[in-house]
């Protein structure tokens, strides 16, 4: 068990834009563990559409999944989505956002945000719902970490040059 609380890194940004690949190859380097996207799993386990309420759901099991794969993590937390992925996405769904998250994103906050840049090809997955709307979706991103005041790093191109670029910036 780890005793010292790690570097939390949320990796962010409209689908099909990295996060997962990027999450896995900063954990592999960096020799912790990453957490994948709780929505992922949950999804797959739904019978049904996912509705409104679902998203304050997903965002809570995304937390406890934080918190349980924190205590394994040596210095850094790589997570594979975040609270803002959630916000962004039921203000653009739904055109509002569910009092939880807003007060969670605020409460449990990160300590880097990787902003991931939709300049990759989009993969077709049947959980991807917007493979025309990820720049627009990237530019709500950008807007509100900079609304939030987070600290962040945006990542483009491949995965080798957004690697580095964490690598270097994570060693400083």
């Amino acid at each position: 068990m780890n005793n010292k609380e790690p570097i939390r890194i949320a990796i962010t940004g409209p689908e099909s834009s990295g996060k997962t690949t990027l999450a896995r190859t900063l954990a592999g380097h960096f020799q912790t563990v990453w957490v994948p996207e709780y929505a992922r799993s949950y999804l797959e386990g739904l019978s049904r559409a996912y509705e409104f309420d679902d998203l304050e759901q997903i965002a809570r099991g995304q937390l406890a999944w934080e918190k349980e794969y924190g205590q394994r993590a040596h210095r850094f937390l790589f997570c594979d989505t975040d609270l803002l992925v959630l916000k962004v996405w039921s203000e653009y769904k739904y055109r509002r956002c569910s009092p939880f998250i807003l007060e969670a994103l605020r409460d449990y906050p990160y300590d880097l945000f990787l902003l991931c840049a939709p300049d990759i090809p989009w993969e077709y997955d049947p959980l991807r719902e917007n493979p025309e709307d990820r720049q627009e979706l990237y530019e709500i991103y950008l807007g509100e970490l900079e609304r939030m005041g987070s600290s962040f790093v945006e990542v483009r191109g491949s995965l080798e040059e957004r690697s580095s670029l964490i690598v270097e910036k994570l060693k400083s």
